[in-house]
C-alpha cells in the first residue's frame, strides 16, 4: 500500500504516532532565503556606506595623485598640503599611481580627488580611449618644462640638413614637439588646423629636411648622443644627469600644455572638490613655482 504525507504511522514499540510532512522542508528552505536575502540586503547597504568617495565626506583628506616617482609634481603638492590647504579648510596628501589609466580611473570613480598629471590634450588622448572615465580639467596649475635638447649644438639654427630628431611616440606629446620646432622656426604647420593635435602629416614646410624619429620619455635622454636634436621635458634629461646647459630652446608652453588639476566630472559642485579647486587657483602655488629651487626649471609658473 502507499502511503500518503498525511496518514498516520503508528510506532508500536513507543505507541507514538509519526505524521509524515513534506511541506516541512519547504518552509525551512523559504526560512533560510529570507534570511540570506536580509543579510544581503544589510552588506549591500553596509557596503554602500563603505564605498562613499571622500569627495562627499566632510573632514576627508582628499588625495590628488601623480605617476609614481615623480619627485617634483610630489613636492607642489606636498607645498600645498602644508601650506595652502589649511586656509581652506581642507586636508590633502599626496599618492604615486603607476600608471595613467590607473590614475585617472581613480579620479573618474571618486577614489582619489584629483590628478596634476597631464594637460588638455592627453586628457583628451584618455578620454577617448576610455569613454566610461568622466573627468574634466578643472584648473591650471603650471607648466612643464619642455624643449628642444643636443649634444652637439648650442642653438636650433646650427641644426644641419637632414638633421635626426625625435619626438615623444605618444600623440599628444608628439603634437607639442611639432608646434615647438614651427616656434623654433625649423618647420611650419599647415594653415587652420589644430596645433595641438598635429601630426608630421600636417608638416607644410620643412626647409632643413629634419628627419623624425618617434621614441618613448625614457629613451629620450638616452639617445641624445646618437641624435643631432631630442625634443622633451626637463624632468627627464635632469634625471638622466643631463645639464640645463644642454636644452637649447625652450620658450613657454602654450596654454594646452599647461598641467591641469582633473577631477571627476560627478564631483565637480562637491564643497570639497571646489576648496580644492581653489586651493590650486591659490597665488601662493604661483609665488612657490616661481621661487623654490626643488622644481626650478621643471614646473614653471603660468
Amino acid at each position: 500500500m502507499t502511503q500518503t504525507s498525511n496518514t498516520p504511522v503508528r510506532d508500536d514499540n513507543s505507541g507514538f504516532e509519526v505524521k509524515n510532512n513534506r511541506r516541512r522542508p519547504l518552509i525551512i528552505g523559504a526560512v533560510v532565503l529570507v534570511v540570506v536575502i536580509v543579510a544581503a540586503v544589510i552588506g549591500w547597504r553596509i557596503a554602500g556606506s563603505d564605498d562613499k568617495s571622500p569627495n562627499d565626506t566632510a573632514g576627508a583628506t582628499l588625495t590628488v595623485v601623480t605617476a609614481e616617482g615623480n619627485a617634483n609634481e610630489q613636492a607642489l603638492v606636498d607645498y600645498i598640503a602644508a601650506n595652502v590647504a589649511p586656509k581652506y579648510g581642507i586636508k590633502i596628501k599626496f599618492k604615486g599611481l603607476a600608471d595613467s589609466t590607473t590614475l585617472n580611473r581613480a579620479v573618474s570613480d571618486g577614489e582619489v580627488a584629483g590628478t596634476i598629471y597631464q594637460h588638455k590634450r592627453w586628457l583628451s588622448q584618455v578620454l577617448d580611449a576610455n569613454p566610461d572615465f568622466k573627468e574634466v580639467a578643472a584648473t591650471p596649475v603650471f607648466r612643464w618644462g619642455f624643449g628642444v635638447w643636443s649634444d652637439k649644438y648650442t642653438d636650433v639654427s646650427q641644426l644641419p640638413d637632414g638633421a635626426k630628431v625625435s619626438l615623444y611616440s605618444d600623440p599628444a606629446n608628439e603634437a607639442q614637439g611639432l608646434w615647438l620646432l614651427e616656434r623654433a622656426g625649423l618647420i611650419t604647420l599647415k594653415s587652420g588646423i589644430d596645433k595641438s593635435r598635429a601630426t608630421q602629416n600636417d608638416i607644410a614646410t620643412n626647409p632643413k629636411n629634419l628627419q623624425f624619429t618617434l621614441l618613448d620619455f625614457a629613451a629620450q635622454s638616452r639617445a641624445l648622443p646618437d641624435l643631432d636634436a631630442t625634443v622633451g621635458y626637463t624632468e627627464y634629461y635632469l634625471a638622466a644627469g643631463i645639464p640645463i646647459s644642454k636644452q637649447i630652446f625652450s620658450p613657454a608652453a602654450p596654454d594646452e600644455f599647461a598641467g591641469q588639476l582633473t577631477i571627476g566630472t560627478r564631483w565637480q559642485n562637491a564643497d570639497n572638490i571646489k576648496k580644492l579647486v581653489a586651493v590650486f587657483k591659490d597665488p601662493a602655488v604661483q609665488q612657490y613655482l616661481r621661487t623654490d629651487p626643488t622644481v626650478k626649471n621643471i614646473l614653471l609658473p603660468l
